[in-house]
């Protein structure tokens, strides 16, 4: 593992904390835990997105486990959401080694502004459940959700469990709370199927991984008490704030890298 200061240490755990907290409320603590690791000197990107997976699901299966049992998530989503979920999450694995975040980049970056936009213009969505599908159809829109943002988060990362809870909310009706429940359990799966892949490629660096993951912890744990506890307005606050700094750092690393 690389030679890592006492002060860039003590950003990660600090930055594992945040990142945990913000995942089990909204989702999105990727764009502070995976830039954190590119600052270890001598780190390469796919080193960092392997490591990030490791501290991640450490976090997300503390905050899956404190949902599940609090919220109590509909079997009838969860299931066909987290199985493709997964399977997603293996594929953009693969892919990762191909395709440059710079392609992504300003996809990423109109979807969050019009998914941002569309929260704050619609002030009631989320608030209250209005499933729009039953039967078939709840598991089709369940399964294609769950392996388009496997895919990407099995890519890239960043702003996964903000995209399962904006398409659960929007697609398919959810409010707010219980969207961020599924949404956890999703992305413990997600960063699972990652895993898959990286790790008898080698990619993870296992002690900084731990060591990070177990603040990351410790943040999942907070979260996801606060967030049952205050309820789908306050995750709906947090999840408006946590898009609004995905896009300018987005935008800001976009203006710079051009």
């Amino acid at each position: 593992m690389p030679e890592i200061d006492v002060l860039t240490f003590a950003l990660l755990i600090v930055a594992g904390l945040i990142a945990g907290w913000v995942d089990a409320v909204v989702g999105g603590g990727g764009l502070v835990q995976l830039p954190a690791m590119m600052l270890v000197p001598g780190i390469a990107p796919l080193q960092a997105l392997a490591t990030n997976k490791v501290a991640s699901i450490m976090g997300t299966s503390v905050a899956a486990v404190t949902f599940a049992r609090r919220v109590k998530p509909d079997p009838r989503t969860a299931v066909p959401l987290a199985v493709m979920a997964l399977l997603g999450a293996i594929v953009g694995a693969m892919v990762a080694t191909f395709i440059p975040e710079q392609a992504f980049t300003p996809i990423i970056l109109v979807v969050l502004i019009a998914v941002g936009a569309f929260t704050v213009l619609k002030p009631k969505m989320g608030v209250h459940a209005h499933q729009r599908w039953h039967g078939w159809r709840h598991v089709v829109a369940a399964s294609f959700i769950g392996l388009a943002v496997g895919t990407y988060d099995g890519a890239l990362g960043p702003g996964t469990g903000s995209f399962f809870v904006i398409l659960l909310v929007s697609v398919l009706g959810y409010a707010f709370m219980p969207a961020s429940a599924l949404g956890k359990i999703a992305n413990f799966c997600t960063n699972l199927g990652a895993l898959i892949f990286f790790v008898p490629a080698g990619h993870v660096l296992w002690g900084l991984g731990l060591a990070v993951g177990a603040a990351n912890l410790v943040g999942g744990y907070i979260g996801a008490r606060m967030a049952v506890s205050k309820g789908n307005r306050f995750v709906r606050i947090v999840f408006i704030v946590v898009v609004g700094v995905l896009i300018l750092k987005l935008a800001y690393d976009l203006v710079m890298g051009a």
